[in-house]
């Protein structure tokens, strides 16, 4: 691999690999998924990371949804910078939902973009088709989803075959910059320590071992993470703020929209823990901001402008106020508006504060510049390529015991 000058990205100079890198994106995977799969003894490499290596926690964007998080890990800035706050905005000019999968939307150019326009080989795999159109943006390199490849959607397969192809292509022709992002199927169904979930994270973490083997600096971080969002006897928990706020203002007032909303309904019933509330007369935000953070489940409620400032939010795709609801609590617009019968199991979902901290592992040791203290997952290009320890062996074999995430029982 030739070396390089360095490449400046949004803002963000970035160095040329000295060896491949990869930054891998488990889709909804949470420190608790990782823990019991260690625990249980099917995740060996995971385990050697999160017992020897360094592994910290760290901060998704929110909302701490798929789209937003890949965008920021894949452009290195939050969604005020690049856009992408969720599937769905509102556009005021024509008072219709907008769906956000189409690379022109996209307001900031991907670091894979970048080093492919400057010569590097550059190789991205996503488990979903809606993630893919985004993740090829102005990019001269290969982007391919699963399935679009044939696999099943709704199947752990979908995840496993963006892990597997990429260790093929890694062994095969050894890209410079790879960028593999799996689909949170699993998480939606099945609970941390679950046999379904550990025999998912078995299958990943062989995966996950071959492109450790194959000598590149590897990390690996999540978008979010994933809760139960269902009471003791497994019913969803949801407040329905479209139906509430017709009822406090009259039907046309207000309009909710719920940025998780996508094709793929089996995995959450388009119910998940972070809405925009858009006025027709926005001089009622200061009686709705109250109102609304009175009632039980919510976490947050906030006026556009402080939203847009806390969250680093785009802030004409951002409605007049954000609702985050709890651990255990869904947003909904209307109850004739969801499914329940397509979920395949009790509710677990994500897009609220609850689900957003996520671990961030690397294979080798990284030389952090003491002025870091808080870890987002869209630096996970910025550690890999500007303070990975290239001269040393992986920290899985090195045994250097930095780590300083939560705290793990084995």
């Amino acid at each position: 691999m030739s070396r390089q000058c360095p490449i400046a990205v949004n803002g963000r100079e970035y160095q040329w690999p000295r060896r491949p890198v990869v930054v891998t994106c488990l889709d909804g995977s949470s420190f608790e998924y990782l823990f019991h799969a260690a625990a249980a003894g099917v995740a060996p490499f995971l385990r050697s990371l999160l017992k020897n290596g360094f592994v910290r926690a760290a901060e998704s964007a929110i909302p701490s949804f798929t789209n937003p998080n890949n965008l920021s890990i894949v452009t290195g800035v939050p969604p005020s910078r690049h856009g992408i706050a969720g599937n769905f905005f509102l556009d005021r000019e024509t008072n219709r939902a907008v769906m956000m999968n189409d690379p022109c939307f996209l307001r900031a150019e991907t670091i894979p973009a970048a080093f492919a326009r400057a010569g590097a080989k550059v190789v991205i795999i996503t488990a979903k088709e809606k993630l893919r159109r985004l993740l090829s943006a102005g990019l001269d390199g290969l982007c391919v989803s699963a399935e679009n490849e044939g696999q099943p959607v709704y199947s752990s397969i979908l995840s496993e075959h963006v892990l597997r192809r990429g260790a093929e292509l890694m062994a095969s022709t050894a890209p410079d910059l790879m960028y593999l992002s799996t689909s949170d199927y699993v998480q939606h169904l099945f609970p941390p320590g679950s046999s379904e979930a550990n025999q998912f994270y078995a299958a990943i973490d062989e995966q996950l071992a071959h492109l450790d083997r194959s000598g590149a600096t590897l990390v690996i971080t999540a978008d979010h993470g994933m809760s139960a969002k269902t009471d003791p006897d497994g019913r969803p928990r949801i407040i329905f703020l479209q139906q509430l706020l017709d009822a406090w203002l009259g039907t046309g007032n207000t309009r909710v929209i719920l940025p998780i909303t996508d094709p793929y309904v089996a995995h959450h019933g388009s119910l998940g823990s972070f809405a925009c509330i858009y006025l027709e007369d926005r001089s009622l935000t200061a009686e709705i901001v109250p109102r609304l953070s009175s009632l039980p489940g919510l976490d947050l409620v906030l006026e556009h402008d402080i939203a847009c400032r806390q969250f680093e939010l785009p802030e004409d795709r951002t409605g007049d106020i954000i609702v985050c609801a709890n651990h255990e609590t869904v947003l909904g617009t209307h109850p004739h508006e969801h499914d329940l019968s397509v979920l395949r199991s009790p509710l677990r979902s994500h897009g609220g504060l609850a689900e957003r901290e996520v671990p961030i592992l690397f294979n080798r040791r990284i030389r952090l510049p003491s002025q870091v203290k808080r870890f987002k997952n869209y630096d996970a290009f910025w550690f890999a390529l500007n303070c990975a320890d290239d001269k040393s062996d992986s920290v899985r074999l090195a045994g250097s015991g930095e780590g300083k995430g939560p705290e793990m029982t084995i």
